[in-house]
């Protein structure tokens, strides 16, 4: 029996929700990265899908920095729990 190839970018059953593609949901960046995906397919070539990398790259990198602000507001800062 034929494994399936690991670059078929065909949708899976949403019963079969991936837990890569539901992390990139929560970034806000899914459509980018579906672009990207697409233009691989067409293309099959990396260097001509740069714009669509660069702004999928730039999505997520706008998400990480703001999830660190958030997280660096929900800790107590060090000279506020220090004891006098």
């Amino acid at each position: 029996m034929a494994s399936p190839s690991p670059h078929d970018r065909r949708r899976r059953d949403e019963d079969e929700d991936d837990p890569v593609e539901q992390m990139i949901s929560r970034t806000g960046c899914a459509e980018l990265h579906y672009a990207v995906q697409e233009c691989m397919a067409e293309h099959q070539d990396w260097r001509v899908c740069q714009n669509q990398v660069q702004t999928f790259k730039d999505c997520m990198m706008n998400f990480q920095k703001a999830r660190k602000e958030q997280l660096m507001k929900q800790q107590p800062s060090s000279t506020e729990s220090a004891p006098s």
